[in-house]
């Protein structure tokens, strides 16, 4: 083979490679690189190229593109053990950084109906029964109830251990359901955002209306910040699957779906790692009424702040290493 030949058959490699290398695995085109393989497949064509002495210039091309992708499999390799350790104290916090249009608007279609129907509760008594049938509003005055021995509970469930199994599998259940309609070009995650907010907005505004308010805001203050916050995550990690068919852009629609989705899941693992942890705050602590209401409001407020700053700071400054989704997950 010529060198030209040569160099025409793998130049577009080069260069993708070469790009990836200089931004780092934050690039979107990241995830359609598998670099071990990259990697092996320079080396081949390394040694191709002194074999049969093609120019001083492109070996040398090749030569730095292999040291430096020799460097980053290394790097890659020895952080291996610690990826999941590296996802929690950066790559989390930057995944939902990279998205932070997505976020802010799954943030309103959440808010905002939330809004609506918590100020419209609390202005009607009627309202309320719009979004629920009148069994089930009795059921959340009764779980509220200042007379309770342990709030949030429901009827049947003896122990906090069964109500932490309950919160599990009912806050990763809508939390995956709202990522997963977002394949549906968006409006599966765009229904229940909408229909969350306005669910919860009901419940917040009249349980306030009847004045609960001593049992409902220290009961909810302090695992929300972790379940509130991961379901508009969901729904943003949702909302990225639908943009990418909607706009694929220059890639075939399940091209731009296999990238989005990796992007995706980049948020969605710390996501559901949020729901086990207001799992827990819910089951063993926001339903306890020996804890004073003042301790409670104080915890959850600093809980909000970590929050808030976790995904603002956190991560900043941090080389490009360990970006793929964390392996074995």
């Amino acid at each position: 083979m010529k060198q030209i030949d040569f160099e025409n058959r793998y130049r577009d490699r080069w260069q993708q490679l070469e790009e990836w290398l200089k931004t780092g695995d934050s690039d979107t085109d990241a995830a359609a690189l598998d670099l071990p393989a990259a990697y092996r497949s320079l080396c081949q064509q390394l040694a191709v190229a002194k074999e049969r002495q093609y120019t001083n210039q492109l070996i040398d091309r090749l030569n730095q593109l292999v040291m430096t992708a020799h460097h980053r499999v290394y790097r890659q390799q020895t952080l291996r053990r610690n990826t999941w350790l590296w996802y929690l104290l950066a790559g989390f916090p930057r995944a939902v950084r990279a998205q932070i249009r997505t976020v802010w608007l799954a943030t309103a279609l959440f808010l905002l109906p939330a809004l609506v129907l918590g100020i419209g509760s609390y202005q009607n008594d009627a309202l309320i029964y719009a979004v629920m049938s009148p069994d089930q509003v009795w059921q959340f005055e009764s779980m509220y109830d200042p007379g309770n021995r342990v709030l949030g509970r429901e009827r049947g469930s003896d122990s906090d251990l069964l109500m932490f199994g309950f919160y599990i599998k009912n806050n990763i259940g809508i939390a995956f359901r709202t990522f997963a309609g977002g394949v549906l070009f968006g409006l599966g995650a765009i229904f229940f955002l909408v229909f969350n907010g306005v669910y919860l907005g009901a419940v917040f505004g009249h349980i306030t209306r009847v004045g609960f308010v001593s049992t409902f805001y220290p009961f909810v203050i302090g695992h929300g910040a972790f379940e509130l916050t991961a379901i508009v995550l969901a729904g943003a990690a949702g909302l990225r699957l639908g943009q990418s068919l909607v706009d694929p852009g220059p890639r075939r629609r399940l091209v731009a779906l296999r990238l989005a989705g990796v992007e995706a899941m980049k948020i969605m693992y710390g996501t559901f790692l949020m729901l086990v942890i207001a799992a827990f705050l819910e089951a063993f602590w926001s339903s306890s009424t020996e804890i004073a209401i003042s301790v409670k409001l104080a915890v959850g407020a600093l809980l909000w702040l970590l929050v808030f700053a976790y995904f603002t700071l956190a991560g900043r400054g941090a080389a490009h290493l360990g970006e793929e989704v964390p392996r074995g997950a």
